[in-house]
């Protein structure tokens, strides 16, 4: 075996992981199904926020390659899975991408290999899925090769924490193949964190992301009523956090993005259904309240236009910030794409600006970029500030506009100025 490790996906979980390795030394193939990815890595260019064109050129300095040849797995000692597990259309775990990748290790397991996956799902999928799969060879997990489960927590655009300095949950099918994976990736994360099992590690990811759901929906809830009695639900949640312990701030906003909060607690929820018959009943409740913002929004949006005598239908509201956080061009589950529908249903002209997204092609039509920023702002009816990216001085925006919708709470108090 020529590979130290094999890394099957080749996004902002799969590509960080593999620079990681290769810094120490490891020697690293990268395995993804779009030859458009693997082309470019090859060429140098970087295709996520994290990593710069100079990163990839010194990891491939480093010895790392990418590939679309399934052969070459058969080549490395480690092989970890870094696929999307998206929603299928009715709201359930979409595996297809796991076992397609799963399907082609098998086609290249050798004995002694060590399989992670790392793609976030529901618990039991490790040992019941991936491993039958992996076991059709005639090699037993724990006996022939070593399999293990460890959550991937790559949050893209943080700037302190990554792949090395975040801790690292590993759980194994046994004892042995949870000390096999806690080795490799000792190599070069900081801290390794040893849960029971695949299972225990399966749902401590989504245990991690289900609390976030919630409590981001309990501040979503809490800026409805706090609008309606006067409350400024900022000002409570900056004096709130004064508390040193007790207490973790929560942000509102027009809704939740990226992969992890809209998600993963879906996986928990519906697993949960179908295994025990009854609902995890805070988790259909916060993706109720979460869902439910871009509309929350647009009526509020609706009200302030009424301020000026103006209707939704025809006037100019200009979205500032598409992307699902800020300062990153990551526009997965946005919440700017339902807003945008649901600001065009009612008639609204929708424009829409973001330096870090030329082509909004999740916007279908439903809102046209702005290119001159400032004349954008100054001739739109209503500006709705959706992401705060760092390149906008919010405060100069919010002076042009003749009136600014801020969703984020960033914009200073004033009479044209209201806050969600």
């Amino acid at each position: 075996m020529s590979v130290d490790v094999a890394i099957v996906g080749l996004g902002y979980v799969g590509l960080p992981l593999a620079q990681e390795a290769s810094h120490v030394g490891l020697k690293v193939l990268g395995f993804d199904i779009g030859q458009r990815v693997v082309d470019g890595l090859n060429a140098g260019a970087s295709h996520v926020d994290d990593l710069s064109d100079a990163d990839i050129a010194k990891m491939l300095e480093q010895g790392f390659e990418a590939t679309t040849d399934a052969s070459r797995l058969a080549e490395a000692k480690t092989i970890v899975i870094c696929v999307p597990t998206p929603l299928s259309a009715d709201g359930g775990p979409d595996l297809g991408p796991v076992i397609a990748a799963v399907n082609t290790i098998r086609d290249n397991l050798k004995p002694g290999m060590l399989v992670i996956l790392e793609s976030t799902t529901y618990p039991g999928t490790t040992d019941e899925v991936v491993r039958p799969i992996l076991e059709e060879t005639g090699l037993k997990a724990g006996t022939d090769f070593h399999l293990a489960f460890s959550p991937e927590r790559i949050d893209p655009g943080n700037e302190h924490f990554g792949a090395k300095n975040t801790p690292k949950v590993v759980g194994g099918h046994t004892p042995a193949c949870g000390d096999a994976a806690a080795a490799f990736y000792g190599q070069f994360v900081d801290t390794v964190v040893r849960a029971k099992g695949t299972r225990e590690a399966e749902t401590a990811k989504l245990l991690e992301n289900t609390y976030r759901h919630i409590n981001i929906a309990l501040v979503n809830e809490m800026a409805r009523f706090c609008h309606d009695l006067g409350i400024d639900l900022w000002d409570v949640i900056a004096a709130a956090k004064t508390k040193p312990f007790g207490f973790q701030a929560f942000y509102p906003g027009p809704g939740v993005g990226g992969h992890c909060i809209p998600i993963d607690p879906n996986y928990l929820s519906h697993n949960v259904r179908a295994r025990l018959g009854y609902p995890f009943r805070f988790v259909e409740l916060a993706q109720e309240i979460n869902a439910g913002m871009p509309s929350y929004v647009t009526s509020r949006a609706q009200n302030l236009l009424n301020l000026d005598s103006k209707p939704l239908r025809g006037s100019r509201v200009l979205l500032l910030g598409v992307t699902y956080k800020p300062n990153i061009a990551d526009q997965r589950e946005s919440p700017a794409v339902p807003l945008a529908k649901a600001l065009a249903d009612k008639g609204a002209v929708v424009q829409y600006h973001d330096p870090h997204v030329p082509d909004w092609t999740a916007a279908n039509g439903s809102a046209s970029r702005a290119e001159d920023l400032e004349t954008a702002v100054s001739t739109a009816d209503l500006v709705i500030l959706v992401q705060n990216h760092r390149e906008y001085d919010v405060d100069a925006l919010a002076a042009r506009a003749q009136r600014f919708f801020d969703t984020r709470g960033v914009a200073a108090p004033g009479e044209k100025v209201s806050r969600l």
